[in-house]
């Protein structure tokens, strides 16, 4: 009897698990185009748009990076390594589809429509940072990890319902965020009532310290989608035509009423987690580090470019200075907000404030009148 084979072979199902999940790629790490009739699809024109897409994020990342050592900026957290990821899925959507970000997700926000000035204040934690238009289709990014996944399972639902055509929700999260019972519910319940929603896991390889493999014994974060009914993908994440072809057909699927759809998308956080004292050096050696900044979405991408004749050192170099200006033109604007006071601080923690509020804000307010 001990050598009797049993009725179900779970280390055959634990091995299979993950197992037709195999990265989406259009051109690879040395600019060698897979997938010819998908790049045939574009104009040269449209291919460099893309390309500045990624040159833009990465200089605004240089440029937050520098003002928050500056103390110029609050809270940051870098984006370098994830821009096809990130311009990739963001270029996919419309205007009119509404998304939950993330804190790692203000690049898609200003591409999004939020003016630079903004997202700096919202850095800087001023209030005027997450006012925002009434047509502006967006929420402020989420700080609560997997959080955003839950607000955007309520905002797809709400399209359905409000019978909104050629809509949809989106959002990210980090390979961390997976982890999080906000992640599978926000899912469960988009897969349940078949809700407009596009969810994104951007696999940077780390939640802070943590790397993937101690997160999850899943051998792929896009399987985690299948126990809600939910149809997933996996896509090289430093490609990103890659990347923008599987967000589009994501949209499209998810908008024609057809339930949502999660994409991971695999890259690689470059710098720390925040600015906030998070050391990579700490947890991450020099010999893992080198294949993910060698496969630079930037560097592919240029590459692919420069060999075509469409793209030139000059025409980077000015494009960036422009960028800078528009940058610095935006610190500016924050630089000129108005400074807030205590009292304004108080009186934005609650609609209705309780007795202790009031009593402290009187007493700023007698402080402040000095």
């Amino acid at each position: 009897m001990d050598n009797e084979k049993p009725i179900v072979d779970f280390g055959a199902i634990r091995d299979a698990l993950g197992k037709d999940f195999e990265p989406v790629q259009v051109m690879d790490g040395q600019a060698k185009v897979i997938k010819p009739e998908i790049v045939s699809k574009y104009s040269n024109e449209q291919l460099v748009e893309f390309f500045k897409l990624m040159l833009w994020e990465r200089t605004l990342h240089q440029r937050s990076n520098a003002l928050t050592r500056q103390g110029r900026l609050g809270f940051y957290a870098p984006t370098e390594g994830q821009e096809a990821s990130e311009m990739g899925s963001n270029s996919a959507m419309k205007k009119t589809d509404v998304l939950m970000p993330a804190y790692r997700d203000i690049p898609q926000l200003i591409q999004h429509g939020l003016p630079v000035y903004k997202a700096f204040l919202w850095s800087r934690g001023h209030v005027l940072g997450n006012e925002y238009p009434e047509d502006f289709h967006a929420m402020p990014p989420q700080i609560i990890i997997g959080a955003q996944y839950v607000q955007a399972a309520g905002v797809a639902l709400g399209i359905k319902k409000n019978g909104t055509e050629d809509k949809v929700a989106y959002t990210y999260t980090g390979d961390g965020g997976t982890s999080q019972g906000d992640f599978y519910e926000g899912m469960n319940f988009a897969g349940a009532f078949q809700a407009p929603a596009v969810f994104i896991v951007q696999n940077n390889g780390y939640a802070i310290s943590v790397p993937r493999r101690k997160q999850t014994a899943a051998k792929t974060l896009a399987q985690k989608a299948v126990a809600a009914g939910i149809p997933s993908v996996q896509v090289d994440g430093m490609d990103f035509l890659a990347v923008y072809e599987v967000t589009k057909a994501a949209r499209e699927y998810a908008a024609a009423g057809n339930g949502p759809v999660m994409i991971e998308t695999l890259t690689y956080r470059f710098g720390p987690h925040t600015n906030a004292g998070d050391d990579p050096k700490r947890y991450r050696t020099k010999g893992e580090e080198q294949p993910w900044f060698d496969n630079d979405p930037l560097i592919r991408y240029r590459k692919y470019l420069t060999d075509q004749g469409v793209w030139s050192e000059d025409q980077e170099n000015e494009y960036v200075e422009q960028v800078k200006e528009d940058i610095k033109a935006a610190v500016k604007q924050a630089d000129e907000a108005p400074k807030q006071k205590m009292t304004e601080f108080l009186g934005n923690v609650f609609e209705e404030q309780p007795q202790n509020i009031q009593q402290q804000i009187t007493e700023f307010q007698a402080k402040e009148s000095k």
